[in-house]
């Protein structure tokens, strides 16, 4: 059993939210919706670490270069399927004016774009998608108010 730290990234545009569909080749959640992001794999010391892994994972995972700020959303703890402890450290980002596409096939099926709305309806859609989607969306609405 290992311990992993995992970063993802929900990006929004208005009110519509940019997820990846992962591929049937990932151990975790394969062919469920997600957020992009994947493992923090750091070995060298640096400030804003996470925020690094974040903007590497949108960029290997759908090719979007983040240059905004990131904002913090939650964190999770959970166990793989397969027995790890995994931290789950989610920030919010506008997704800007680039078009996602897949980088990452043996990561990444599809990129989608879904309102909290059809995220909530969809059965593709894990709960902690779920979760971590309505938490940036309070955010959000918190920030505009």
């Amino acid at each position: 059993m290992e311990t992993f730290i995992n970063v993802d990234v929900a990006l929004h545009d208005g009110d519509e939210w940019t997820l990846i569909v992962r591929s049937e080749k990932e151990e975790h959640a394969a062919g469920m919706l997600s957020l992009v992001g994947g493992t923090f794999d750091e070995t060298s010391p640096a400030s804003e670490a996470l925020e690094a892994t974040a903007r590497r994972e949108v960029a290997e995972e759908i090719g979007v270069e983040l240059t905004g700020p990131l904002q913090y959303v939650e964190s999770t703890f959970f166990v793989s399927d397969s027995g790890d402890r995994v931290l789950n450290i989610v920030f919010m980002c506008p997704l800007g004016d680039q078009k996602p596409v897949v980088k990452a096939p043996d990561e990444v099926a599809a990129v989608v774009t879904r309102t909290l709305a059809e995220l909530e309806a969809d059965a593709a859609c894990p709960a902690w998608t779920k979760q971590s989607i309505r938490a940036a969306q309070a955010l959000r609405a918190e920030s505009r108010s």
